[in-house]
């Protein structure tokens, strides 16, 4: 296939550059007015109560895509997080390109498509691992990685303009307890062929060292569940099948009982046995019988270990789920980091557990969990390998970013580039540079409707959350003279105030003349009479409307 001289590639990010989640990855090859789309990830976030309450998800907006979606050849994901693959079943409806993905992978975006009413329309091809695809003038080869979850892939890309590596997640690790270790191999061959970009992960490029093995963790925890007397419950990231396979062994070592608890937990290990992985997982039993048992013979494995409202730990740590109760002699550990965000979630969730006498078991005093993200010297081995002409940071943010194309600039890869999401960037050896800004943003998924962010939907909440409401309606004759009493409803105001705020809507309605304003200068006045009023007695303004009524 010929392609003319006017092509450039192009690498969009639309999620995960300058924050760490919600990845979404857009290769583009072609001339400015038709080039062809090559998706890489479809990741979401997660809507915390005190950002965006009542939201759900958080998605990339594709706009951009979407609108020339005839020109999107395929979905390929690199692996099961949710930051990876979460959106698909949101997104895809607009974009309606063939999706890909191994065998794990695929097995969870099944799932997904089927929730919400997609498994007939969109089709995920399997692709085996170590596998090879063409689409247009892409030419992708799957690249065997470890991280903390099965089946993890890097990219090789290879199109008439040089060739791109992107590692998706990864980390080095000689003992994963699952699956191969990074094929360091691979890379090498890679780098001597000759790699224009590494599109790489930055989330530990802060961190010294090396992330630390599975196999050192599995020797910790089964160490640290022999010692306990009581009920054990471990929470950690349902995704990591090995350290699941870890926890459950070491359960069955110490004369435990394993039960799962939480949606993810029986989601994750239904996926992984059905495609071939924890063969010897032991056989697990009914949380509700789980109760009936002596205290030193159960462990239960539970979600929430980002301290999830919703989640099974949490419920736990409140005392209202419906068959798990943990008390005085029993012990938690948290088998998984805090990540930046989750930290008083995580830790209001430590002191609930706390109060009911529950023994906290964390990172911080004992060895029970390793990153599966690379650290520094594990970032400097994948630059010797792969030897970049241009590195390209992501999935990490702003602050990470920056400091891993430093970290290239010093292993003297030619050029770093850190590039914000919506920022298209040109891929040419040495000369990569940053052409175009596309619509970009987030999409909330609030319930079952999808919200553009800067609508206000959650900014409102956080507001009405703060200070408080006032509505208020005014009822007017068909002369425009007030006809009644204003209804004055306050929610979330101190009792306190709610005198002046009367007396304020009062006095704004005395004053109104319909000769001389009509409704909206009505409303408006009125409105700020409240809030004014507020704010000078309470310090805060709420949120107000104002409606009126004719009669």
């Amino acid at each position: 296939m010929n392609f003319p001289s006017q092509d450039e590639l192009v690498l969009l990010p639309l999620g995960g550059a300058g924050e760490i989640g919600m990845n979404f990855n857009a290769y583009g090859f072609g001339p400015p007015d038709d080039r062809k789309w090559l998706i890489v990830d479809c990741g979401v976030l997660f809507g915390r109560e005190t950002d965006t309450p009542g939201v759900d998800l958080i998605m990339p907006d594709i706009r951009y895509l979407a609108e020339q979606r005839e020109n999107v050849l395929a979905m390929v994901l690199t692996h099961a997080h949710e930051d990876h693959i979460g959106a698909i079943g949101h997104l895809w409806p607009d974009l309606k390109c063939p999706i890909y993905a191994t065998p794990f992978t695929a097995r969870l975006i099944v799932d997904k498509l089927a929730e919400v009413g997609l498994i007939d329309r969109a089709r995920v091809n399997v692709v085996p691992l170590g596998g090879k695809l063409k689409f247009g003038p892409f030419d992708i080869e799957y690249i065997s990685i470890t991280h903390s979850i099965p089946e993890p892939n890097a990219l090789a890309i290879r199109t008439p303009l040089g060739m791109v590596v992107h590692t998706g997640d990864w980390k080095l690790d000689p003992d994963p307890l699952i699956g191969d270790p990074t094929d360091g191999d691979a890379f090498r061959r890679l780098g001597d062929e000759g790699a224009l970009a590494l599109v790489c992960d930055s989330t530990n490029a802060l961190v010294q060292g090396h992330s630390g093995s599975e196999a050192r963790v599995k020797e910790s925890l089964s160490q640290l569940i022999g010692t306990l007397k009581g009920r054990v419950a471990v929470t950690g990231f349902a995704s990591n099948v090995a350290r699941l396979d870890t926890i459950a062994k070491a359960a069955r070592a110490n004369g435990r009982d394993v039960a799962l608890v939480g949606r993810s937990m029986h989601r994750i290990t239904g996926a992984a046995k059905a495609t071939g992985y924890l063969a010897d997982f032991p056989t697990t039993i009914d949380e509700a019988d789980a109760a009936h048992l002596p205290p030193s013979r159960v462990l239960y494995l539970c979600t929430g270990s980002q301290g999830e409202p919703r989640a099974a730990l949490a419920r736990i740590a409140s005392g209202d789920h419906p068959n798990v109760a943990l008390g005085p002699g029993d012990a938690v550990i948290f088998s998984s980091r805090i990540i930046p965000g989750n930290d008083i979630a995580i830790h209001e969730l430590h002191n609930k557990l706390s109060a009911l006498g529950v023994e906290v078991l964390t990172v911080e005093d004992h060895f029970v969990h390793v990153s599966g993200h690379p650290c520094r010297e594990e970032l400097s081995e994948m630059y010797r390998w792969v030897r970049p002409k241009v590195a390209v940071p992501v999935h990490g943010e702003l602050r990470h970013m920056s400091e891993h194309a430093r970290l290239a600039r010093s292993l003297q890869v030619p050029q770093a580039v850190v590039i914000e999401n919506g920022q298209m960037l040109r891929l040419a050896p040495g000369r990569a540079q940053v052409i175009d800004e596309v619509p970009s943003g987030r999409v909330h998924l609030d319930g079952r409707v999808k919200v553009e962010a800067g609508v206000g939907v959650a900014r409102n909440r956080r507001a009405i959350g703060y200070a408080g409401f006032i509505g208020i309606t005014l009822v007017l004759d068909q002369k425009g003279r007030i006809a009644g009493e204003p209804a004055i409803m306050l929610e979330g105001i101190p009792e306190a105030v709610h005198g002046d705020i009367h007396d304020a809507v009062a006095e704004a309605v005395r004053r109104y003349n319909p000769k001389k304003g009509d409704e909206d200068a009505l409303k408006e006045a009125v409105r700020r009479a409240a809030r004014r009023r507020a704010a000078d007695v309470w310090g805060k303004k709420p949120v107000t409307r104002v409606e009126v009524i004719w009669i």
